[in-house]
C-alpha cells in the first residue's frame, strides 16, 4: 500500500523534534520522572505557538492527530499544566541554542537588516505590572534578519525604552561572522554603532539623521538597492503577529522574553519548510 504523504504540519514536527535532540538532553535530570521527554515537550511548545492556540485546545485537537502524536512518540497526552510547568522549566539559554540551530536550516547572505517593532502585553497582570513599576504596555522586540530568505538570526527583548543605538552593540557582538552588511534606519544613527561594525569587519548601511547637506548627501550616496533589501524586516515583524499572534500570552517578563524567542523559532522552522 502506497504511503500517504507527509503534511506540512507533519514534516514540521519532525523538523521540530530534529532540532530539540541537537540541542538538549532527553531528559532534565536523573530525577526526573521520565513520563515525557524534553524532546516531546519542546515539539508541543513550538506547535501551540505554531497554531496561536492554548495548551487546552491544542492538547484536544491532537486526540485526533495520530500521525503527528506518533512522530513526536506520545502514547499518552500530557495535561496543560504539565506543559506549562515544561515551558517554565526551559532556560531562556535552551530556545536560544534551538534559535541558532534553526538558522542553519535557512540559506544566508550575511546581508542582515535590524529592527525593532512592538508587542503587546495585553494579558499581563496589572497587580504584577503594578507591583514591579512596569507601566510600559508592549515588549520592545529588536530583530536581526537576514534578507536572504528572512530568518532570524537573534533578537533582544526589553521591557523599557531603551534606545535602538543601545541595543545594536550587542547584538553585533553576539553575531560576529554571521553578519557581513548591517541594515538600519536613523535609529542606529551613532558613531559608537558605526565604530564597532568597522572594528568587527561589519559594513554598517546605516541611514544619517539629516541634520546638515553632508549627512544629506551621505544618505544619497547610499547603495539603495542593498539597502532596500531592509524593508525586509518589517515584513517578518508583520508576519510574526498576523501569523503567530499579535499580544504575548504570558504574564511574567521573564516567560514573555521566552515566549518571543520561541515564536521567533517557529517563524524558522516554518520558512525551512517553505524554502
Amino acid at each position: 500500500m502506497e504511503a500517504l504523504p507527509k503534511s506540512r504540519l507533519l514534516r514540521f514536527v519532525e523538523q521540530a523534534i530534529h532540532l530539540a535532540r541537537r540541542a538538549v538532553a532527553r531528559y532534565s535530570s536523573k530525577f526526573s520522572k521520565r513520563r515525557y521527554t524534553l524532546h516531546q515537550h519542546i515539539v508541543l511548545l513550538c506547535l501551540k505557538v505554531r497554531k496561536n492556540t492554548t495548551y487546552r485546545t491544542l492538547l484536544d485537537e491532537l486526540i485526533e492527530m495520530p500521525r503527528i502524536r506518533s512522530a513526536i512518540g506520545l502514547e499518552e497526552l500530557p495535561s496543560p499544566s504539565t506543559l506549562c510547568k515544561a515551558f517554565n522549566g526551559l532556560d531562556m539559554a535552551v530556545w536560544r541554542v534551538l534559535l541558532n540551530l534553526s538558522v542553519t536550516l535557512l540559506p544566508t547572505n550575511g546581508v542582515v537588516g535590524i529592527d525593532a517593532s512592538g508587542f503587546d502585553r495585553s494579558h499581563a497582570s496589572k497587580h504584577y505590572t503594578k507591583r514591579t513599576k512596569l507601566t510600559i504596555q508592549q515588549l520592545k522586540v529588536t530583530l536581526l534578519v537576514d534578507t536572504r530568505a528572512n530568518a532570524i538570526i537573534d533578537l533582544h527583548v526589553t521591557t523599557t525604552r531603551k534606545h535602538d543605538s543601545q541595543i545594536a552593540p550587542s547584538l553585533i557582538k553576539r553575531n560576529i561572522g554571521d553578519v557581513a552588511v548591517l541594515l538600519g534606519d536613523k535609529g542606529y544613527d551613532d558613531q559608537k554603532v558605526r565604530a564597532l561594525a568597522h572594528e568587527e569587519d561589519v559594513r554598517p548601511l546605516i541611514k544619517h539623521r539629516e541634520f546638515s547637506s553632508l549627512q544629506k548627501a551621505w544618505n544619497a550616496r547610499l547603495d539603495a538597492d542593498l539597502y532596500g533589501q531592509r524593508s525586509q524586516n518589517e515584513t517578518v515583524n508583520s508576519r510574526l503577529k498576523r501569523k503567530y499572534g499579535a499580544f504575548i500570552r504570558s504574564r511574567r517578563w521573564w516567560k514573555q522574553f521566552r515566549e518571543i524567542t520561541l515564536v521567533c523559532l517557529v517563524h524558522n522552522l516554518d520558512k525551512a519548510l517553505a524554502s
